[in-house]
């Protein structure tokens, strides 16, 4: 399908607003995790996991299909020399870098004006991760306080690009998807929530921020 996507939409046009969270909340670095995983199993893992799309076992992690353990046990079999479970959490945790104090106090501005949710493809790996993050950097027991409510694949057993995780959210709120705007990083996610009439920014996060929009 064509995909036309605004340009830095204007945020008093709409109702509600969902933010996804890698990329947009939180920075990324997909290279880092690349890196590790090169470094432990000596092979390319950018086929296997990457920002435009990843293998299954991933997705099955980002659904809760499987369990850390099972992740990793998985992960290690894909080498023939001994790797602990921390080099595992360790390499796949790489990615996950910093959340910008400034977005932080975005959202608490936003979520005083507009309903906002959360809506991001993690697990509970990453999940602990970045809580741990945001409580050492921003003194804070997660996002979740900054939303009206949040939803993390994982644990809603559903993810993006898929329509029903979007049609989940909007039900669930009842919100209007003509008065709501979808906000990410990935385009995919982009247009699988056009499907559902959502409103949806693509966030070229090269060259953009959420501090962007007015």
């Amino acid at each position: 399908m064509s995909v036309k996507i605004p340009k830095l939409p204007k945020l008093d046009d709409y109702e509600a607003i969902i933010f996804d969270l890698g990329g947009v909340i939180i920075n990324l670095n997909y290279k880092k995790t690349e890196e590790e995983f090169k470094r432990l199993f000596g092979t390319d893992f950018s086929e296997m996991y990457s920002k435009q799309g990843q293998t299954e076992i991933f997705n099955r992690l980002e659904t809760g299909d499987i369990s850390e353990e099972q992740f990793v046990e998985s992960m290690k079999n894909l080498s023939s020399k001994e790797i602990s479970h921390q080099e595992i959490i360790t390499a796949w945790n790489a990615m996950l870098l910093d959340i910008p104090k400034e977005r932080i106090e975005l959202l608490q501005k936003i979520g005083k004006e507009k309903r906002i949710f959360l809506l991001s493809n993690t697990n509970e790996i990453h999940k602990t991760a970045f809580d741990k993050i945001v409580l050492e950097s921003h003194q804070m027991e997660g996002l979740e306080s900054l939303f009206e409510k949040a939803y993390f694949s994982h644990l809603v057993r559903m993810r993006k690009p898929n329509r029903e995780i979007f049609d989940f959210v909007i039900q669930e709120n009842n919100l209007n998807p003509q008065k709501t705007l979808f906000i990410d990083d990935s385009p995919q996610h982009i247009e699988g929530a056009l499907l559902t009439g959502l409103n949806a920014y693509h966030l070229e996060v090269s060259t953009h921020s959420i501090l962007d929009l007015n």
